[in-house]
Formats: structure tokens, sequence, C-alpha cells
């Protein structure tokens, strides 16, 4: 994507008003909607679900399609993909879709304890490296700030096409404790829900094209 058209995006989302930047200041000195999401910003009870590094929302914007009666927030550093799931939301006409431009590392800064009931984690940066390690989404250290926003008994979907990722979250569930509560190495091919096989990001069309198959697992958060 050109400059110029990285720009427009990121001048244009700031008109939306489910847009919201958040720099490591304003998390910080306090965001005036965590722990009050619900009635300050979506003006209802309903459960709030997050997609973390939701790219261009497009599980965010498919999930609040098919679950009208709960609260959907996607998270990404990236304001230009991010302004495709504002335009989906604005076109489809969605009252129960938010988005959020900021580190997920924050995430403790953005709600507040027992805030959220579910998260989901499409196709995340596996960060091959050892040395990068603490950076996966999965790993004990993210679980750990999971711990800080996560209702007991929430859940944390994942779904990716990494196998070395996807066996890396297996072995952190089990040596953390972890409830497994699904676990499927090939998606398409075991014919899972329609949660997990109608609604297909970008990176995942792609990654289907070339015949890899799509894992997806979903665990339960040890009681502290």
């Amino acid at each position: 994507m050109s400059k110029k058209n990285k720009l427009h995006r990121f001048a244009e989302n700031e008109e939306f008003d489910n847009m919201f930047q958040l720099s490591y200041e304003h998390l910080i000195d306090g965001f005036e909607y965590r722990n009050n999401w619900k009635n300050s910003f979506f003006n209802n009870n309903n459960e709030i679900v997050i997609e973390l590094g939701c790219g261009k929302g497009e599980y965010t914007v498919g999930l609040a399609g098919m679950n009208p009666e709960k609260n959907f927030i996607g998270i990404d550093i990236k304001g230009a993909r991010i302004w495709k799931g504002l335009k989906d939301t604005e076109n489809y006409k969605l009252k129960n879709v938010a988005f959020i431009r900021s580190r997920i590392n924050l995430i403790e800064y953005m709600f507040g304890k027992n805030e959220v009931s579910e998260i989901w984690i499409t196709f995340p940066d596996p960060h091959p490296r050892a040395i990068k390690e603490r950076r996966r989404l999965t790993s004990p250290q993210f679980i750990e700030r999971y711990y800080k926003v996560l209702k007991p008994n929430g859940v944390i979907n994942l779904k990716t096409d990494n196998i070395i990722f996807f066996e890396y979250t297996l072995d952190v569930i089990k040596e953390g404790g972890h409830e497994l509560l699904e676990c499927s190495y090939d998606v398409y091919g075991e014919n899972v829900s329609e949660t997990l096989t109608g609604i297909q990001t970008y990176y995942e069309k792609k990654w289907l094209e070339n015949k890899t198959k799509i894992k997806y697992l979903k665990f339960r958060l040890k009681p502290m």
C-alpha cells in the first residue's frame, strides 16, 4: 500500500466514533472506557469479546454479525488495516463493534478485571525465533496479562496456520495446567463449526490457496 493511501486511511479512521487510537500515555493516565465499556460505549450489558491482532477485522466483524447479542472489539497496531474493518462495520450497520489501535501488551490498561468474556487470536505472528518467545500471544507472559482482564471461566481461541506455534501453545496449556476444550489440526478437513469456516481472514485465504492446513484450539485458564 502506498504512503499516500495509508495517510488517507489514517485520516479517515479519525472520523469513526467506534475507533480508539490509544497511546501509551493515554492508557497509563487512565482510559475512560476501561471497566466501563458496556455502560458507557455499547450502552448494554452484553458480554465483551476481543480479537487480538485483528488485522483487517474480518473476525471481529464476522463474529459481530453472527452474534448480535455480544459486543466485539478488535485490537491491532496497524491503523491502515483496521480501516477495512471500520468500513465493513459501517456498511453492515453493526452497532456492536469497536476497534482499538494500540499495542496488545497494554491490554490490562484497555479493560478492567473480569471485563472480557472471550478472546480470539487469529493468525498471529508466530515469532519463530526462541529469543522472541515472550512476544508470542500465547506465551506465559501474555497469559498473565489475560488473567487481568478475562472473566473466570472465560475462554481463549487460537486459529493459526503455523504448526510450530500451534504445538507451542498446546505445551503452554499443558504446562500451565489450563483446560484444553477443543483442538483441531485441520479445521476444514474435520468439518468443524461455521464460526471457524464461515469467516476467513486475508491471510487465511492465502494459506488455504497454498493447501496449508488451518489449526484451531480453545482453552480455559486455570483458576487463580
